[in-house]
């Protein structure tokens, strides 16, 4: 299998890994808000036998440069230039958790610029900014922050949380390092972004190839929602990973590329005809 490579862009404002020839179809990888580009080593080495695979670091992550202003728009505009920075032409776009919400808000003024999306682990609304259940969602996360904690100190616990039964320990030990690494700063306006997404409308309007995959112990995206979602995409495939939370590449990385693989040899080569 192909070893990443880890690189940055000629503009110098993403960083990112890559595995597999660039002259290939570009797969593309977003992380979470706890997450890096590193996160998705497994899916890079496992699907640069036959793309381009690649994984960013969010704006503010990693050796990617912070935006002035974080919201799901800025950071929808920003995928837009790091696919054009690595020339990627009808990508497949797989985005888990704020990743997902980024592919969403992408869509709506791309619609046809991806040969197929995968949309893991996410949902298509944050709900109203000062909804009860929204700022008691801020204050568990950054509460901690606020008292004094770090991103280190809380990161075993953070990703306990997350994960469901039985988690692969190498990719719970990579999912604890990643969150102790990003950066307080950018957690915080992650997190902050999350207010006011709402594309449930939109869902409609989601016309490529569209995998909605979920875990059955995921507490953050719960199944249910997400099967709901699904049914809002026209066309769509719904895939639910028994026992998995919310990390499901890195808890269950077989499972997970063997669902993305069975999408991809389903829908993704004809789309990708389709798009050029």
């Amino acid at each position: 299998m192909p070893a990443s490579q880890i690189l940055t862009t000629t503009d110098g404002r993403f960083g990112y890994e890559a595995a597999g020839e660039p002259r290939r179809q570009t797969i593309v990888f977003l992380h979470g808000i706890g997450g890096a580009a590193l996160a998705w080593r497994g899916q890079l080495e496992h699907f640069g036998e036959h793309y381009h695979a690649v994984a960013w670091d969010m704006p503010g992550y990693g050796r990617s440069a912070r935006l002035d202003s974080i919201s799901i728009t800025t950071l929808a505009d920003a995928l837009q230039d790091f696919l054009i920075q690595i020339d990627a032409h009808a990508p497949i776009v797989v985005g888990h958790s704020i990743g997902g919400m980024i592919v969403q808000e992408w869509l709506m003024t791309h619609r046809q610029s991806a040969a197929a999306v995968v949309l893991a682990q996410t949902s298509p609304a944050f709900g109203k900014s000062d909804g009860d259940w929204q700022k008691s969602f801020i204050e568990a996360r950054l509460g901690p922050l606020d008292r004094g904690a770090t991103m280190a100190s809380l990161a075993p616990d953070l990703v306990r949380e997350l994960v469901g039964d039985d988690p692969d320990p190498a990719g719970l030990a990579l999912a604890t390092a990643c969150m102790a690494g990003v950066p307080e700063a950018s957690y915080r306006a992650s997190m902050l972004a999350l207010l006011g997404f709402d594309r449930r409308q939109a869902l409609k309007e989601i016309k490529v190839p569209t995998l909605v995959l979920s875990g059955s112990k995921d507490r953050n995206a719960p199944a249910p929602m997400m099967e709901k979602m699904a049914s809002f995409i026209p066309g769509a495939d719904y895939v639910e990973l028994q026992g998995a939370g919310h990390l499901v590449n890195l808890e269950r990385p077989e499972e997970f590329n063997a669902a993305l693989a069975f999408f991809l040899k389903t829908h993704a080569t004809t789309a990708a005809v389709e798009a050029s």
